[in-house]
């Protein structure tokens, strides 16, 4: 434990270091750190999903710069401290675990989930749906959304009655663009399509978000390949030679 401390309180000496003597540092703000520290999470994400372990501790390094960071803009404002963010979490997982830190008993994940949700109405939250951020990615925000009403009661059944909603959205949208209904309608009703599938795919474990990007670099993996095996410009190549290379991308 000693060490993790020794290393947290070396992390802060140098950014208060870096603060004071780097022009750079010096120059920083929440707002211009905000997309940088987009893009590490989008990093931490990427090494998570290629099971890259240290790129993983490497992205939390340095997400771990950026937290400490904001922490030491929040202080030289006379707003918060790293010791104030620390502490207010702290007491947060405190609190919202009382089964671990009172007299609580729950039976598995999904009891915990629930108190979870409840507390947080209970501290003055005025939707379950509050603390989903605006700016997530559609798709993550969907499935976030469909699992904290969940936790509510607000909820299907089973699988089919999901799937059967799937369908549903499937023929509505096939008729929007049969019938060559606005613009704005055939989106609509192509959005409830994703949606419904987001939430089938949750019925069955499945992160859609994971899914997706899996699908991505197997896709790029195999364009990559033709580029790579073209004997001639992609554009003076037949659809069928590019799937030939295609299928010859899958094979290997």
């Amino acid at each position: 434990m000693q060490q993790k401390l020794d290393a947290f309180a070396r992390l802060l000496t140098i950014m208060d270091e870096l603060r004071e003597q780097c022009p750079w540092d010096r120059k920083q703000t929440f707002q211009s750190l905000r997309n940088l520290t987009i893009e590490e999470t989008y990093e931490l994400a990427d090494a998570i999903l290629d099971e890259d372990l240290d790129g993983i501790k490497e992205e939390i390094g340095d997400l771990m710069l950026h937290m400490v960071f904001y922490a030491r803009i929040g202080d030289e404002k006379g707003a918060f401290d790293i010791a104030d963010a620390l502490n207010d979490i702290c007491d947060k997982l405190i609190k919202r675990h009382p089964h671990i830190y009172g007299d609580v008993t729950v039976n598995g994940e999904e009891d915990v989930k629930k108190n979870w949700e409840q507390l947080k109405l209970r501290e003055g939250k005025k939707s379950v749906l509050s603390g989903v951020p605006r700016s997530l990615p559609a798709m993550v925000k969907a499935y976030r959304m469909q699992d904290k009403t969940k936790q509510v009661g607000f909820e299907w059944e089973n699988s089919e009655q999901v799937w059967a909603k799937v369908e549903e959205e499937l023929a509505e949208f096939r008729e929007a663009m049969e019938q060559e209904l606005p613009f704005e309608k055939r989106e609509e009703e192509f959005g409830d399509v994703l949606f419904s599938l987001i939430n089938y795919a949750r019925f069955q474990n499945i992160d859609p978000e994971t899914a997706l990007e899996r699908v991505n670099q197997k896709f790029k993996k195999r364009f990559e390949y033709i580029e790579a095996n073209a004997t001639k410009g992609l554009q003076e190549m037949s659809l069928a030679e590019m799937d030939a290379l295609w299928e010859e991308a899958k094979r290997k």
